[in-house]
């Protein structure tokens, strides 16, 4: 970092008041009406620095970092507007942003700001959009000009805009920008605006390209920073769920159905893969839909208007697509795909615990992708919390108590309604209160109920959990007799197997599961295991048992054909020999366990 830069302090002694910062009388109203009460951090401290009421304050260029959401347009922006000659129709202040979404926002943001500035002229300019229209409008003059740098740089090329008075300048969402690649178009911007410019830098995290544009073209720099530099927000809560890389979907599904009222994106690492999610999801019943970059401008804007008007639930995005989205409220971000810039989930969990509210940042991984989360964790400053993945009881309690909840809150037209209200007594009449509810609840949820009937646990247990869980299984068996294990009965919703291996065969627990693991063809939870020197016994499911059955008889175990058995058919010895089937699919490497199918690797 620039020596040059200094910083300030995060505390603040006392709560200001937007008029003590020094704000205009036009502003204050404008903000009033809008709901604003009092200054977020970040405008409390960057407010009086950009006026110039702090000491040395004016003039000074300012990098101010802090999260997505928590009041970065107020801060430069009032104080901009407040600057603003309104007599001079011409360029004075410039706001690049990386993306056409955040764009219109700021630009939207600035409008109802100065609401009660007369004369005021703000233009968004952006990719996507008639250039020519933009250009009449620069023509007639501008005040502030808010826009992309592919766009500008073209309207720099055509001569429609002249950058030569401008004497502020901000680069909001600085580290998205550069991460997009626009580096040599700012730089190219930079030569267009006079030297004696002030530069404001907004951020949410700090990566060495940031410092690299601000040791270059940056003088006297203060730097404010709310809360740590990198770190995510406090409002946001981190979970991870751990599943097999097949059941993440499955896994997906079962989360969104956990809560009813979620309002959130999820993110992909391709578009392949968002797509894919977004038909799936649209399939099974969701309220979801696709953003990515193979659709055209006018297929994006149409979902973004719905997602923000809540007619979508579930906006399904890569990050290049989503960057500078601007939507309040949003309850979770889903991470279905790690990203591969560690950098960039602190953008995606930006989105969510905004403005003081409270939001979830969920990962769904698997096990190749947990040294990645904790990469994560060192970059945020934040541990994640492990969750479970929602069973199947879960899921329906919580769904009945927010239909509940939607019943007790729900708005009564009676007026409207009246007329319909006869019949409809007259027809459900013989049905009890307590009759009528049970059948609302069965309407709402007999599909969801049949839906998740049976259904597995998806969750992986941690490696410190299932050493746990084995060591006290197998500890309290200590001291049965062969006997005792052999006369066994299985436990409730279990099948007992018969394995004709055994402790001489070298098969112990952990070679057992990875035998079963390797060879079936879907997850199956393991009961109890009983080990005997020539054979052994395990217990799974019922409903897998014939599955475990087929799928693992015929292997090959260091030399010896596998069979595996029903324990109550078994013959009064208690074991069976058999031949080694044809083409046995082999089961034993010095290095570890693979399977071979019918001869085929």
């Amino acid at each position: 970092m620039n020596p040059e830069i200094q910083n300030e302090t995060e505390a603040v002694v006392e709560t200001p008041s937007f008029e003590s910062l020094g704000i205009i009388p036009q502003l204050l109203r404008a903000i009033d009406e809008m709901g604003f009460v009092t200054p977020m951090p970040i405008q409390a401290q960057v407010i009086p620095v950009i006026l110039g009421h702090t000491e040395n304050g004016e003039g000074r260029d300012v990098i101010g970092l802090a999260q997505t959401g928590t009041g970065k347009t107020a801060a430069f922006g009032l104080p901009l507007l407040q600057s603003v000659n309104l007599e001079k129709h011409e360029p004075q202040a410039l706001i690049l942003a990386p993306t056409r979404e955040l764009c219109l926002q700021i630009a939207s943001d600035l409008q109802d700001f100065s609401k009660y500035l007369k004369g005021i002229s703000i233009l968004p300019v952006y990719g996507g959009s008639s250039i020519g229209s933009q250009i009449s409008a620069l023509k007639r003059g501008v005040h502030v000009v808010v826009a992309t740098p592919g766009r500008l740089i073209d309207l720099i090329e055509r001569g429609a805009v002249r950058l030569a008075r401008i004497n502020t300048l901000v680069m909001d969402e600085a580290d998205e920008m550069l991460s997009m690649g626009f580096q040599e178009d700012i730089e190219r911007i930079l030569e267009e605006v006079p030297d004696n410019h002030r530069t404001m830098l907004f951020s949410a995290t700090m990566p060495e390209s940031i410092a690299r544009i601000a040791r270059q073209y940056m003088h006297n720099a203060v730097e404010i920073t709310i809360g740590h530099k990198n770190e995510g927000t406090a409002n946001v809560r981190h979970i991870y769920y751990l599943v097999h890389a097949k059941d993440k979907y499955e896994a997906l599904k079962r989360i969104v159905d956990f809560y009813p009222s979620i309002y959130g994106i999820i993110f992909c690492r391709t578009r392949q893969d968002t797509q894919e999610i977004a038909s799936k999801l649209l399939a099974d019943g969701y309220n979801a839909d696709a953003l990515h970059g193979d659709l055209s401008q006018q297929q994006r804007d149409f979902v973004m208007q719905k997602f923000r008007d809540r007619n979508l639930q579930l906006l399904v995005a890569t990050d290049v697509a989503a960057r500078g989205l601007d939507v309040d409220d949003l309850t979770h971000v889903i991470n279905f795909g790690l990203p591969d810039d560690i950098e960039v989930y602190t953008h995606r969990s930006g989105r969510t615990g905004r403005a003081g509210k409270r939001g979830t940042s969920i990962c769904i991984i698997h096990i190749k992708e947990r040294r990645r989360l904790a990469e994560i964790e060192k970059v945020i400053g934040r541990k994640f919390e492990k969750g479970l993945v929602p069973t199947a009881e879960r899921i329906t309690e919580k769904q009945l108590f927010s239909l509940a909840d939607r019943l007790e809150k729900v708005e009564v037209k009676e007026d409207e309604i009246q007329h319909f209200l006869e019949p409809i007594y007259k027809k459900l009449s013989w049905l009890s209160t307590e009759d009528l509810i049970k059948r609302i609840v069965s309407l709402e949820f007999n599909r969801m109920i049949e839906y998740y009937k049976d259904t597995a646990d998806l969750d992986i247990p941690e490696e410190s959990d299932r050493r746990r869980k084995r060591d006290s299984k197998y500890e309290s068996r200590s001291g049965q007799s062969d006997r005792e294990k052999t006369s066994h009965t299985a436990e409730a919703g279990f099948t007992r197997l018969h394995i004709n291996l055994g402790k001489r065969d070298g098969l112990f627990p952990k070679q057992l599961i990875a035998l079963m693991n390797c060879l079936v063809h879907h997850r199956i939870e393991m009961g109890r295991i009983d080990l005997l020197t020539n054979f052994s016994f395990f217990e799974v499911p019922e409903r897998d048992a014939r599955f475990v059955v087929k799928d693992m008889t015929g292997a090959d175990w260091r030399g010896r054909p596998v069979i595996v058995s029903v324990a109550d058919e078994l013959p009064a010895d208690g074991d069976k020999a058999g031949r080694k089937p044809k083409n046995a699919r082999k089961f034993d490497t010095p290095k570890g366990f693979r399977s071979y199918k019918k001869g085929k690797k």
